[in-house]
């Protein structure tokens, strides 16, 4: 068996179709989506991923505004900055890009943004909401995951899911989603003693650890979904996720690749989270 390619390139495309549809007939009634993009610093990495956020705005009706700032910004300026946006009716969505500066408090930061406009889904609000089955903003990559997830026509209603990894940010979020769906959901993280012992059981495995190789084919159960949120480096330099993708391929159903799987739609789900803040919609 060889598994199904999950194109996250070519979902991607076909959800921003319909976000810039939805954009462009909000903007028709005066209310175009803006979204406010801060990034403290000049880390190279956080540069890309802004410029990319700032692109695919502009490429699909919604309004952006960037706003760089010096790494020695004061937490005070930031702060009173993001309670100017918070209040700016033209502002629907308020991004920080992490990582900031090591005398910024993330923490503080992020619980300045207003929920409503908190397009990342990562205050405690937004976690709370989810927690507890209330609509809200999800974090843009598990929101992702089960698009890509959902796209395979594979019914998430009594399977057993397994999450590798537990950061508030991908993994906890992820297994929410998942329960959700009415899945039987594992989280499993680095004091996991066997953690073959769970993934060769999962009809659908998220790997969101960091470490390449982490699934090796045999952890995998013959036909399974696999999303490889992992973003590493492998020996050539080249871009590889947490799965042992060549391998894995022969076993699973459904697998993404890297790049070109969970990536592409990360950006995706934000402009969705950022059209929806729009929209009024909880």
């Amino acid at each position: 068996m060889t598994a199904q390619l999950i194109d996250g390139t070519a979902l991607s495309r076909h959800i921003r179709a319909q976000i810039g549809e939805r954009a462009a007939a909000l903007a028709a009634r005066g209310r175009r989506p803006g979204l406010a993009v801060i990034l403290v610093g000049d880390d190279p990495a956080s540069s890309v991923y802004v410029r990319n956020k700032v692109k695919a705005c502009a490429d699909h009706g919604l309004h952006s505004v960037l706003e760089k700032y010096e790494a020695t910004l004061p937490q005070a300026a930031l702060l009173a900055r993001i309670e100017a946006l918070n209040a700016d009716p033209a502002i629907h969505g308020i991004l920080v890009q992490m990582p900031l500066p090591r005398h910024i408090d993330p923490h503080k930061v992020i619980e300045a943004i207003a929920t409503a406009k908190d397009v990342d889904g990562f205050s405690v609000h937004s976690a709370g909401n989810l927690m507890t089955g209330l609509p809200g903003l999800r974090p843009a990559t598990p929101y992702g995951c089960m698009k890509l997830i959902e796209s395979t026509g594979i019914d998430l209603k009594g399977r057993n899911a397994v999450v590798i990894g537990r950061s508030n940010t991908v993994g906890k979020p992820m297994a929410l989603l998942l329960l959700q769906a009415n899945a039987t959901v594992t989280v499993c993280h680095s004091a996991t003693p066997d953690l073959a012992l769970h993934t060769r059981q999962a009809d659908v495995v998220v790997a969101a650890v960091g470490r390449r190789n982490t699934l090796t084919a045999d952890m995998v159960k013959p036909g399974a979904v696999v999303i490889d949120v992992g973003m590493n480096r492998n020996d050539e330099g080249k871009l590889c996720g947490d799965v042992d993708f060549a391998a894995v391929r022969e076993v699973a159903g459904w697998i993404t690749p890297v790049p070109g799987g969970v990536g592409p739609m990360t950006i995706t789900m934000l402009l969705a989270n950022t059209l929806q803040a729009a929209e009024g919609r909880p």
